[in-house]
């Protein structure tokens, strides 16, 4: 009898159980009573209703979807409007909006590797250098690019020099702004000073910065002074503080256009609802008429870390929204998020292989609307439920 071709699903789905690292679906209802800080609604623009109706507006105007690529009939004139509203608001040449923020950290890594050299030490064209924290989506361009690619431990400006000096030819660094597990910032300024050394670009994924970092949430590539430089491209994603959907990458008008020829999750994939982008554009132009949001998410952030490490918990002091608070073990975060959630307050749960180092973490996203009073029920729960040490 021939082999089942799924067998082996069986026997990893037991060895995840087993190790306490199944994931599971969980569907919430439109209204939840949990105070949310395992979300990313950064801002609590979201439901704002200003967002809200201009994402129904959009999709009455241009329909549920984009209809195509955006190179075929993908492309509306609220995209264009968005990517100029972006690009201005972040202080950009140039923007380039894509279905998601994955999608535009896949483009960017990929379509900025360029081809082979004619000459040079390296086979492949481009080396990539990249942060050994980076998110999922940076290390998958990596790998879709073809390049050599130098993993460098993580926030280490140095270790970027070291391997940049010893390397002849293109190069791309790669970073996070703010690292989506401790939420702990890189050293912007640092690594871009390393890369100009030696002539390389630097590319950051500000997906955690947008709308937290920077003067009015204009993110952290703008907060370390390296918004429209020549050599410096940015992603960010339109499904955090801009409480949509979807991503785009920032740069030179040079680098866009190539993008626009070379991507291919922008070429081969349909454009972005019509929805997603009206929302963003409301949502910009809350941040611009709200900014203090963006000092509101800070101080929220800074004051969830401050009661839980002074109760004595274990976390990374914030640098933007996110604040990681250690667990014991998988099994035990996976028991003090269910508690937490039982008790009405919503919080992620990381476990690996989702964190480099294989430390399991709650991951508390702080909100600028949470209150006073939430952000104390907040910090109660999360000391009730916590599990012994």
């Amino acid at each position: 009898m021939p082999q089942d071709p799924f067998d082996w699903i069986d026997a990893e789905h037991e060895r995840r159980l087993a190790a306490g690292l199944v994931r599971t679906l969980r569907p919430r209802p439109a209204d939840s009573p949990l105070i949310d800080l395992a979300g990313n609604d950064y801002l609590g623009l979201t439901r704002h209703p200003e967002v809200t109706e201009a994402a129904a507006d959009a999709a009455r105007r241009w329909g549920a979807g984009a209809t195509g690529s955006r190179l075929v009939t993908g492309t509306t004139a609220l995209h264009a409007r968005l990517e100029e509203s972006l690009a201005e608001f972040c202080g950009f040449e140039a923007a380039l909006v894509f279905s998601s923020g994955y999608a535009a950290n896949l483009a960017a890594v990929t379509a900025l590797c360029g081809p082979p050299q004619l000459s040079g030490a390296s086979p492949y064209g481009t080396l990539v250098v990249s942060d050994a924290g980076n998110h999922a989506s940076l290390i998958d361009g990596c790998r879709l690019a073809r390049a050599e690619t130098a993993v460098v431990p993580h926030a280490d400006a140095e270790a970027v020099r070291k391997t940049l000096g010893a390397h002849e030819g293109r190069a791309l660094a790669v970073t996070d702004s703010v690292f989506s597990v401790d939420g702990d910032a890189a050293p912007l300024a640092a690594l871009a000073a390393a890369c100009r050394e030696h002539g390389a670009a630097l590319l950051v994924d500000d997906a955690h910065g947008l709308g937290v970092l920077g003067e009015g949430g204009r993110g952290a590539v703008h907060a370390a002074g390296l918004a429209g430089d020549a050599d410096v491209v940015a992603t960010v994603t339109l499904s955090k503080s801009l409480g949509s959907q979807g991503g785009a990458v920032l740069g030179p008008a040079r680098v866009i256009r190539h993008l626009v020829s070379h991507a291919r999750t922008f070429i081969f994939d349909t454009g972005l609802a019509p929805a997603a982008v009206g929302g963003a554009l409301a949502s910009l132009e809350v941040l611009r008429r709200e900014p203090g949001r963006a000092a509101r998410v800070r101080y929220v952030a800074t004051e969830l870390h401050r009661r839980v490490t002074a109760a004595g918990l274990t976390a990374v002091r914030p640098d933007a929204a996110v604040v990681s608070v250690r667990a014991p073990s998988p099994e035990a975060a996976v028991r003090w998020a269910a508690d937490c959630r039982t008790a009405g307050l919503a919080v992620g749960c990381f476990r690996p292989p989702s964190v480099p180092d294989g430390v399991s973490r709650l991951r508390l996203t702080a909100r600028a609307d949470l209150t006073d009073r939430q952000i104390e029920e907040a910090a109660g729960t999360v000391l009730r439920t916590a599990p012994a040490a």
